[in-house]
C-alpha cells in the first residue's frame, strides 16, 4: 500500500491524536517484505569511506571523516576541523528503497545518498539537521546547479519548523504538529525510494510521505552506491544511524 501525504486537516487531527496520547506507530506503512539489512549492528562490513568528494577537501581528499560503530549504530563526524566525507556501501543498486533510523546531533549537515558515485555525485534525501536545514527534501548532489526541493525548514531548535511554499508538495505536517511528529533527541525513521531513469525519488519521515521529485531528463548513472554523509566546513557534531535496510524494486 502506498503511503499518502497528510492533508492539512489530517495534520490537525494528527496533532489532536498526539495530544490525547494516542499517537500511532510511525513505522513505515508499506513494509511488505523483501527488506535486507545493510548494517549488522556491530561491524562496518559492507561499507567503505570515500574521500573523493568535495566534503573531504580540507584533508586534500586523503580522509573521509571519522566513521565507527558505537552502541549498535554507525557514528560519523568530522575527523579534523572542517573535513568530512562519505560512507558508502560496497554494493551498487538501481531501483530500490532504503530506510534508516537517525538520532543526530542538531548541527551536522548529513544526507542519505542514492545512486552515489565514489566522488560524491548522487541524488540525496536531505538529513540537514541544523538551523535552516530540512529532512526529507531532495537534492541532486553534484548534479543540480540549484538548491534542492523542500517544503519546510528548521528554526533555531529542532522542535520548530516554518513552512516553505511548495505548491506541488506542501508540507504534510503543520508547525504546531511538528513537536509531536518529530521526536527530538530520540530515533526517527527516514526512508527514500528511487526508481527509473530519469528517476522518481520519494521520501518519508516517520512513515509520512514528505516529498516526491521526478527528474526531467537522464543526467546521472542509473545505478550507484547508497551513502551516508558528514558535511565538511562549518557543520559540526555527530551523526548516528542504525537499522539500515534496503529492498530492491
Amino acid at each position: 500500500m502506498k503511503t499518502q501525504p497528510l492533508t492539512r486537516r489530517q495534520a490537525v487531527q494528527f496533532l489532536t491524536l498526539a495530544t490525547l496520547g494516542r499517537l500511532p506507530s510511525l513505522r513505515a506503512a508499506d513494509d511488505t517484505g523483501g527488506w535486507q539489512p545493510l548494517f549488522d549492528g556491530s561491524t562496518l562490513k559492507g561499507w567503505k569511506p570515500t574521500a573523493k568528494s568535495p566534503h573531504s577537501r580540507a584533508s586534500k581528499n586523503t580522509t573521509a571523516g571519522n566513521w565507527r560503530v558505537e552502541n549498535g549504530a554507525i557514528y560519523g563526524d568530522q575527523d579534523t576541523p572542517g573535513n568530512g566525507g562519505l560512507f558508502i556501501t560496497e554494493a551498487v543498486y538501481g531501483d530500490f528503497e532504503v530506510s534508516v533510523e537517525t538520532n543526530n546531533d542538531f548541527g551536522p549537515d548529513s544526507g542519505l545518498f542514492l545512486r552515489c558515485t565514489e566522488d560524491g555525485k548522487a541524488y540525496q534525501c536531505l538529513i540537514d539537521y541544523h538551523s535552516g536545514g530540512t529532512i526529507g527534501g531532495i537534492l541532486g548532489e553534484g548534479i543540480w546547479k540549484r538548491r534542492g526541493v523542500r517544503n519546510y525548514t528548521f528554526g533555531d531548535t529542532p522542535d520548530v519548523i516554518t513552512l516553505n511554499e511548495n505548491p506541488e508538495h506542501p508540507c504534510p505536517v503543520l508547525p504546531d504538529s511538528w513537536k509531536s511528529f518529530w521526536r527530538v533527541g530520540e530515533w526517527n525513521e527516514v526512508r527514500a525510494r528511487i526508481t527509473g531513469d530519469p528517476p522518481t525519488i520519494t521520501t518519508w519521515v516517520n512513515g509520512v510521505q514528505i516529498m516526491q521529485h521526478t527528474e526531467p531528463a537522464s543526467v546521472h548513472p542509473a545505478t550507484g552506491h547508497i551513502g551516508l554523509q558528514i558535511h565538511g566546513g562549518k557543520f559540526t557534531g555527530t551523526v548516528r544511524y542504525r537499522n539500515i535496510r534496503t529492498r530492491q524494486l
